[in-house]
């Protein structure tokens, strides 16, 4: 199936893998790009050093295109926007901020800029600012989230840009792929379908939660604090939104979240981590390799689109 991401990013099939910390490592980013998608290795608050090998560790797997996703909040951005430079990579994702001072010398290496925005004002400044494509991400999507859905969302900048948009929050199958096309988006990304992939290096007891999660399982804590993130229910979330509920500071609330997300996806602790999923989580029901993931979602979704993919 070729589009305009086909085109820009040089893969077989316009899905890109979501650069989810402690989740999107080199194996799994290998995996997907090998599979014809575009994998992206998450730096999220990794040193430089630590990006950089699992740069050339994911070139060891595969000679494919990828990318890095790059976190603008990470103190280290500005060395990891180099490494990136360095390293040669594909294409680079932002999250959590402006990516406006570095996307310069990321257009002079010849690495495509994709930022993630939540609002057709944010797609906008960044059409503006040099960018080759945005990822629309909906409010359905897992971990950090904006408020719009992305039913509503990506039809929106898709008019208001003439560059790229690649749909992202509750795609998980082909029907959603599909959708997100007939909105307007020439590409999808994915981050919780891949969570439970044979090659993602999650804990077991993680996958299984999302496998079994239910299509009420997910909730969003942080709404106070102006950072809304998005995870499955446990124990946890009970003890935040208690406290968010009682209005407790910021600082407190930091110190029960502090290395949750490590905690479930390394440790496999379902009861006190922090279990980002989005909510297309409910639709998710087995554990497959990222060649069989992104296969069955195009297959399907060239079914509905009438075309030979």
């Amino acid at each position: 199936m070729k589009t305009e991401i086909t085109k820009l990013l040089g893969i077989t099939y316009p899905i890109l893998q979501g650069g989810m910390a402690w989740v999107a490592e080199y194996h799994l980013a290998a995996a997907v790009s090998e599979a014809g998608g575009f994998g992206i290795i998450g730096a999220a608050s990794a040193p430089p050093e630590a990006v950089r090998e699992q740069i050339r560790k994911v070139k060891e797997r595969t000679d494919r295109p990828f990318g890095v996703n790059v976190m603008l909040m990470n103190p280290n951005a500005p060395e990891v926007a180099r490494v990136v430079v360095e390293e040669g990579v594909t294409a680079v994702t932002t999250g959590a901020g402006n990516p406006a001072a570095y996307i310069g010398m990321w257009k002079e290496a010849g690495i495509k800029v994709i930022p993630v925005v939540a609002s057709v004002a944010m797609a906008r400044m960044m059409e503006k600012a040099g960018a080759d494509a945005v990822v629309a991400e909906g409010a359905e999507s897992g971990g950090h989230i904006g408020a719009a859905t992305t039913m509503t969302l990506v039809p929106q900048v898709a008019d208001a840009v003439n560059i790229p948009v690649i749909a992202a929050g509750g795609i998980g199958d082909g029907r959603g792929f599909a959708a997100a096309m007939m909105l307007g988006a020439s590409g999808v990304q994915m981050g919780t379908r891949f969570i439970v992939a044979n090659e993602s290096i999650v804990h077991a007891n993680y996958k299984e939660r999302v496998i079994k999660a239910k299509d009420i399982d997910s909730e969003v804590t942080g709404r106070s604090t102006g950072h809304p993130i998005r995870v499955l229910r446990n124990k946890m979330t009970r003890e935040y939104l208690k406290m968010e509920a009682e209005g407790v500071s910021l600082e407190e609330l930091e110190v029960l979240t502090l290395g949750s997300l490590r905690k479930a996806v390394m440790d496999g602790d379902v009861v006190n981590g922090s279990l980002m999923a989005g909510q297309i989580a409910g639709l998710v029901k087995k554990e497959q390799s990222c060649k069989e993931i992104i296969e069955e979602i195009m297959q399907k979704a060239g079914t509905l689109l009438h075309v030979q993919s």
